[in-house]
C-alpha cells in the first residue's frame, strides 16, 4: 500500500503542477466576501473525534464554490447570469445541522464506495460473495447506510482555487472489500469551471464508482422547477431498469423514446410519458451510455440551458455513463435561505460508470485491483448564452 501510496502522490502532484504552470494565478489570493453568505462557524463541528468545516473557492471572475468536508459535499455555486447577476445554483442548507437532520442525504456529496444501485446488496469477486447494506428497497444505494457521504474526510485548502479532500475507506467498511485509499480534488478554474478528479487505490480486489450527487437548478437554488429547463445528454442508448431501478443488463437505443436528449429538448416535454420506465422512476432517474470514441475520453457528456436566466452548464468526463435524475422525490425541506425544495426543483447529473456493473459482466468493469490505480475526471463548466 506505501508504494501505490506514493503513485497517488506523484499523479496528483502532477495534475496540480500541470494546473499551476497552465494558470499562472493560481496561487493568487484576493481578499473577497463570501457571496453566499455562509459561515464556516456553522458547519464546524466534532464529529467522532475529526472536524468539520466549510471551504471556499473563487476564481477571478467572481465565481464561487463553498464545499464541506463534511460527505464531500458541494454547499453552494454561485454563478453569473446573462446579465452577470450572481446566483446560488446548488442546493443544500444553511449550516451542517442541516445536512446531519434529513432525510434527503446525498445534497451535494462524494458518492462512494459504490455510486447508484447494486441489485439485493450482493456481488460475487474472485469467488467470493460480499453482502452490502439493503437501503433502497431490495438493493443497495450510493455506498450503504453510511456511504462516503456520510464520512469526514481530510481536507487541506492547497490554495484559493483548489481544495483537496482524502479518505482512508477500511477493509469490509459498508461490506466493501480492501483498504482504499481516496483523494478528491475539486478545482475552480479561471474559465467558471468546477473541475473534480478522483483517485483511488486499494490493497484487495474491491469494485469502485465515484460521483457527485450535487443537485442543480440554473434559475437559483429553490426557484421553481426544472421542467422547463432544456437537457442534452450526449448518448444514443440508455440501460432500462427494472421495478426496482436495477438495470436489467440490456442497453437499449434512445431513438424514438422519451430518453432521446441528443438534441436539446425541454425537460417536462416527454417527463410524464405513458412509458414502463417512466414509470418506474416517477420521471427520470436512469443511466445513459455516453457516446465515447475511446475509453476514458474526457469527453462532453450533457449540457444544462436555463432559458430564464441564460445559464449553461456544460459536463464533461471520462466516465462510460451518466445518471439524469429530475428530482422526483423531493418534498419540500427548506434549504438555504429557508427555501423549500419542492418537487423537482432540481436534477442531478451523476457521472460514473453504470448501476450493478459488479453483477452485469457485459457492462465496463469497476473492478479496482491493488496493481492498479482508479482515476476519473468529471467537470461542471458554467458560462451564458
Amino acid at each position: 500500500m506505501v508504494h501505490f501510496m506514493k503513485i497517488l502522490s506523484l499523479l496528483l502532484a502532477s495534475s496540480l503542477l500541470g494546473m499551476i504552470q497552465g494558470s499562472p494565478n493560481v496561487i493568487k489570493k484576493k481578499k473577497q466576501q463570501n457571496q453566499t453568505g455562509l459561515k464556516k462557524a456553522n458547519f464546524q463541528k466534532v464529529i467522532n473525534g475529526k472536524k468539520t468545516n466549510l471551504f471556499f473557492l473563487k476564481n477571478d471572475n467572481g465565481m464561487e464554490v463553498a464545499i464541506t468536508n463534511y460527505g464531500g459535499r458541494v454547499v453552494s455555486i454561485m454563478a453569473p447570469d446573462r446579465n452577470g447577476k450572481m446566483a446560488d445554483v446548488a442546493l443544500g442548507f444553511d449550516r451542517l445541522d442541516g445536512y446531519l437532520n434529513n432525510n434527503e442525504y446525498y445534497f451535494g456529496a462524494v458518492i462512494g464506495r459504490y455510486a447508484n444501485r447494486i441489485a439485493k446488496g450482493r456481488f460475487t469477486l474472485d469467488g467470493k460473495t460480499y453482502h452490502l447494506p439493503i437501503n433502497d428497497g431490495p438493493n443497495s444505494l450510493h455506498g450503504g447506510n453510511k456511504g462516503f457521504f456520510a464520512r469526514i474526510w481530510d481536507a487541506r485548502q492547497l490554495d484559493s482555487r483548489n481544495l483537496l479532500l482524502t479518505y482512508d475507506s477500511k477493509d469490509m467498511e459498508e461490506g466493501y472489500p480492501g483498504d482504499l485509499k481516496v483523494q478528491v480534488l475539486y478545482t475552480l478554474t479561471q474559465d467558471n469551471s468546477i473541475r473534480i478528479e478522483y483517485t483511488a487505490v486499494t490493497d484487495k480486489p474491491t469494485v469502485i464508482n465515484l460521483t457527485n450527487h450535487t443537485y442543480f437548478n440554473l434559475n437559483g437554488a429553490g426557484s421553481g422547477k426544472i421542467t422547463d429547463e432544456k437537457l442534452m445528454i450526449n448518448g444514443d442508448s440508455y440501460t432500462p431498469i427494472d421495478d426496482t431501478e436495477i438495470p436489467t443488463g440490456k442497453i437499449d437505443p434512445v431513438k424514438g423514446t422519451p430518453f432521446d436528449f441528443t438534441s436539446p429538448t425541454v425537460i417536462g416535454k416527454r417527463i410524464n410519458a405513458d412509458n414502463q420506465q417512466i414509470k418506474f422512476a416517477k420521471g427520470y432517474d436512469d443511466n445513459w451510455v455516453l457516446n465515447k470514441d475511446f475509453k476514458g475520453q474526457l469527453s462532453l457528456a450533457a449540457r444544462v440551458t436555463d432559458p430564464n436566466s441564460g445559464r449553461v452548464m456544460d459536463v464533461l468526463t471520462t466516465e462510460p455513463g451518466i445518471q439524469f435524475y429530475s428530482g422526483n422525490f423531493l418534498d419540500g425541506v427548506k434549504g438555504k435561505d429557508g427555501k423549500p425544495y419542492k418537487y423537482r426543483t432540481a436534477l442531478t447529473l451523476e457521472t460514473q460508470h453504470y448501476p450493478d456493473s459488479p453483477n452485469e459482466p457485459d457492462f465496463p468493469s469497476t473492478v479496482l485491483k491493488p496493481n492498479q490505480i482508479f482515476h476519473s475526471i468529471t467537470i461542471y463548466k458554467f458560462r451564458t448564452e
